[in-house]
């Protein structure tokens, strides 16, 4: 295994333990609103900074991109680390049993090793640059789809951003016309983990962060399938604009989607 690979995989279950733990019980988790309709609780500060301590203690000198604490400077900023402790927060909160955490590592910019793990179902999704994706061992292959008919297709609504509402909708309609059917599951983490398992034919969401989609696309990525901006660019980290899936899939996305995006996402 991979060294910074193993690392991640120690942190995430370190905050996993943290999520179980807490997981329906009836407490004040002090919830807080970052912006509309985007919540932080304690147990979100709390299972990030067990993350942040279990990387510490072997690699103090790294840096940190994490949802909750923003940017950490370390001596060695060519190391990086992208975290999103809870990533589903509302589910969480809700009692809702669909959430992740994700972890990548990333050197000189590079995503170099990444995990999605779903503690309440044990499933540790993760992968190493050019060595391939797994879960719990296993290797992980994107489903062989050809196009949009029957497919079944994960996204998420831009909450943060209603500008961009219109669009969306007009992207699902046309979208919708030619799957089998549309899953909003709440946590985009999951999502592209689900499509590297051939649980989902593809992804497309509008405005995510990099602690998002940054462990999430490599394991895509190393199952085989193909991430992209709605350009069928590499921007996705910059913009949040993603699309995944097998490579087919993706093409035959970004066609029905294209016509209805807003100018600056073509």
């Amino acid at each position: 295994m991979h060294p910074m690979l193993n690392i991640a995989v120690r942190a995430a279950r370190a905050a996993g333990k943290i999520l179980t733990k807490n997981f329906g019980v009836e407490a004040d988790f002090n919830v807080q609103a970052k912006t509309q309709n985007d919540f932080v609780s304690e147990i979100d500060k709390s299972a990030e900074q067990a993350i942040i301590r279990t990387i510490q203690k072997t690699f103090p000198d790294h840096s940190f991109l994490a949802e909750e604490s923003g940017t950490i400077d370390g001596a060695t900023p060519e190391h990086q680390w992208i975290i999103d402790p809870l990533d589903g927060t509302t589910n969480y909160l809700r009692g809702i049993p669909h959430f992740a955490i994700s972890i990548a590592y990333l050197h000189r910019g590079s995503v170099q090793a990444a995990v999605v793990y779903d503690p309440l179902r044990e499933e540790l999704f993760s992968a190493t640059k050019g060595v391939g994706a797994q879960l719990n061992g296993k290797r992980l292959r994107v489903k062989a789809q050809r196009d949009l008919n029957g497919a079944l297709l994960a996204t998420g609504f831009p909450f943060k951003r209603k500008d961009l509402q219109t669009n969306y909708q007009a992207v699902f309609g046309a979208l919708f016309e030619h799957t089998s059917d549309m899953r909003r599951a709440g946590s985009a983490a999951l999502d592209l983990a689900y499509v590297a398992a051939g649980r989902f034919d593809g992804f497309w969401e509008f405005s995510l962060e990099p602690w998002d989609i940054a462990a999430g696309g490599l394991i895509v990525r190393e199952a085989g399938g193909l991430v992209t901006d709605f350009a069928g660019g590499h921007e996705f980290m910059q913009s949040g604009h993603v699309v995944a899936g097998n490579p087919k899939v993706v093409q035959h996305l970004l066609t029905k989607a294209r016509p209805h995006l807003p100018q600056s996402m073509k």
